[in-house]
């Protein structure tokens, strides 16, 4: 799936999906077109940086006789190259980017599987 986004034009998403009694889990990651291309013709798939993200839904255990009662657990995941030096201290802004993009991540779950409770 291409970026709709014109200045990421040049990215994939990577995406893993399943769902069962168990439980549900989306995992993505995006990749560059131009090494993915490298990759797919022979070349080293080290060349190809993956900074997979996502989200699993569980059932949260709860043991509710009404199935209408049981909730959910919900677990989010983001890697985000923030800074290319291992040993620099993360920003106030970067804080509050990754804090925003939770937030809006989980509220988009939560609409997605129309849930009425927090």
């Amino acid at each position: 799936m291409q970026s709709g986004n014109s200045s990421q034009s040049n990215m994939l998403i990577l995406q893993e999906s399943s769902t069962d009694s168990t439980g549900s889990y989306v995992i993505y990651a995006p990749v560059d077109i131009v090494a993915m291309n490298v990759v797919l013709s022979g070349g080293d798939p080290d060349y190809v940086a993956l900074l997979p993200s996502g989200f699993a839904i569980l059932p949260d255990g709860g043991g509710g006789i009404d199935v209408g009662t049981r909730g959910s657990l919900l677990t989010v995941a983001f890697q985000i190259l923030v800074d290319s030096v291992p040993t620099a201290k993360l920003s106030l802004g970067s804080v509050a980017t990754v804090n925003s993009l939770i937030k809006c991540t989980v509220e988009r779950i939560k609409t997605a599987v129309a849930c009425d409770n927090a």
